[in-house]
């Protein structure tokens, strides 16, 4: 799985480009060549599969309208260090698009404007025929289950990961949790994800190791969107999102602790 793709990737391949920013971003400061606009608030839904995850029906009219097919090659860009477009490539994941043709533009607009072109030119796409997937296999988990692990994470079997900042996390987190800032893991030159051996280093000071079955988590699944597809890249396995997040885990109860 090669989730964090150069600005290279994107030019050598035919790939289905999604620019997930506000409409006036796109059509006034511009985008690349080619990228079809599916704004963030576009795909987030109160009322969907779970979470923030929009109704599979929605999703599906979104994708064909922006001529995107059940079987295209994703690579999607937004101008904040790859998180919304990160919940872009995890939505489709997690509604069964295939893991291996989901994307992100290592880095953000910005940093691909610093040497490549940029247009405001309208694109119309043909509108397509997307069908989701309501049968694949896919990392999400929900309240019960990451109720029941508790024990296990208590007992350093299973690997909690809070991905809010710092301040977030000491007022309040799941039982067992560690804290991981997603931002820790982007570099702010580049505004693409650190160096591997970086992050590797990082991540095993925390206790978040390869071989573990580790769980994400943060207020509304943005953040652990992009944490899972750094994950993925460096090549871990076990790694699961529990899509409800602090929301919904407050909602039914659930206990938070402050040490």
């Amino acid at each position: 799985m090669q989730p964090f793709v150069p600005a290279s990737w994107i030019r050598d391949r035919d790939a289905a480009v999604v620019d997930v920013r506000e409409r006036w971003e796109y059509d006034s400061i511009g985008h690349l060549p080619g990228a079809v606009n599916v704004p963030f608030d576009a795909f987030r839904s109160d009322e969907g599969e779970a979470g923030k995850l929009p109704p599979r029906a929605d999703w599906e009219a979104l994708l064909s309208e922006a001529g995107i097919d059940a079987d295209a090659e994703i690579v999607a860009y937004d101008d904040t260090q790859g998180v919304f477009a990160a919940r872009f490539v995890v939505t489709a994941l997690l509604l069964g698009h295939d893991h291996e043709k989901l994307h992100v533009l290592d880095g953000d607009f910005s940093s691909w404007q610093r040497e490549h072109g940029t247009t405001t030119d309208a694109v119309d796409p043909d509108p397509a025929s997307y069908e989701s997937d309501p049968d694949a296999e896919t990392p999400l988990v929900g309240f019960e289950t990451v109720r029941e692990l508790l024990p296990a994470v208590e007992a350093g079997e299973v690997t909690l990961v809070d991905t809010r900042e710092e301040w977030e996390f000491a007022e309040g987190h799941l039982p067992g949790a560690v804290q991981l800032d997603w931002r820790e893991l982007v570099h702010e030159e580049t505004r693409g994800v650190r160096p591997a051996a970086e992050l590797r280093e990082l991540l095993e000071a925390r206790g978040i190791v390869p071989g573990k079955r580790t769980l994400l988590y943060c207020n509304t699944a943005r953040r652990v969107s992009h944490t899972y597809l750094v994950l993925r890249q460096l090549g871990y396995e076990a790694v699961e999102l529990y899509e409800g997040s602090l929301t919904e885990w407050e909602a039914r109860g659930g206990e938070l602790v402050t040490e």
